[in-house]
């Protein structure tokens, strides 16, 4: 077995800083960590073109699959309908689901 944890980042996409952030701060602690590939809310408009947005959900769903937990990027608490689905995903799955605040 590997002797890093695997973390997939999830939260809305407007958190890019905060995503940014947390990406490093998680692989200082020593974790391989598994984020997002584009910020559709923060400028990545390609996101919301000819089903990306679907497939890149799908996407998000595996990249769930491959971690050991998830970590929740839910500034101000805010946690939207996907961010919301792979939290219930994640839990169906039996990962650990850990948040920001």
């Amino acid at each position: 077995m590997n002797e890093f944890k695997v973390i997939t980042l999830c939260g809305s996409t407007r958190f890019k800083e905060q995503f940014i952030e947390m990406q490093k701060k998680l692989t200082l602690e020593g974790n391989i960590v598994i984020s997002v590939g584009a910020f559709g809310h923060c400028g990545d408009n390609e996101v919301w073109t000819d089903g990306k947005k679907a497939m890149l959900d799908r996407m998000h769903l595996a990249k769930i699959d491959l971690a050991d937990e998830i970590f929740v990027i839910n500034v101000d608490n805010y946690i939207g309908d996907s961010t919301r689905n792979e939290i219930e995903y994640a839990k169906s799955k039996g990962k650990r689901v850990r948040f920001l605040e």
